[in-house]
């Protein structure tokens, strides 16, 4: 199943560096049966783009953490794509959301997303208010909408490593 899993820059590197990477309480995103009732009209790509922004908006919760810590990371949203089996679906949490049976090689990483520099001051805002926003509060949703009008860039496995040097 290809799976969206959320990530902030430093977890790239680290995907980097040891070869796999482990979602966050094993956590990701993808097109569900479920995803796929919820939606009125839509093809697989389209269905598959809602969960990877279901991803996205979970790299914002992520990034607000890193920077809570007193972390500074590279302000940009991230979402690895990889092909994994043995998912386990997560309908008590969210219609996208899946388990992960483990670590995520990166040899199963199909392909990695990642903002812009231009996506920076929106990604800051956002990272912020992003629970805000799921519970309605118009401002917030106002400022995850900014972030999430900048398109998440589209990077090969063997790009990742110069991406990262760039940053």
């Amino acid at each position: 199943m290809r799976v969206y899993i959320p990530a902030t820059v430093p977890m790239l590197r680290k995907l980097v560096e040891q070869g796999e990477i482990s979602a966050i309480g094993q956590t990701a995103f993808a097109l569900t049966p479920m995803l796929r009732e919820s939606y009125a009209a839509g093809d697989t790509e389209e269905l598959e783009y809602a969960a990877m922004t279901e991803a996205g908006r979970a790299s914002l919760r992520l990034l607000a953490a890193e920077l809570e810590n007193g972390d500074k990371p590279p302000l940009r949203r991230a979402v690895i794509s990889a092909d994994v089996e043995g998912v386990t679906l997560r309908p008590d949490l969210d219609y996208a959301v899946v388990k992960l049976p483990g670590v995520v090689p990166l040899s199963a990483v199909a392909a990695v997303h990642v903002d812009g520099s231009d996506a920076e001051d929106a990604v800051r805002d956002a990272s912020g208010v992003v629970d805000a926003a799921d519970m309605g509060d118009p401002d917030a949703e106002f400022l995850l909408g900014e972030a999430e009008d900048h398109e998440l860039q589209w990077y090969a496995t063997q790009e990742l490593p110069f991406l990262l040097e760039l940053m």
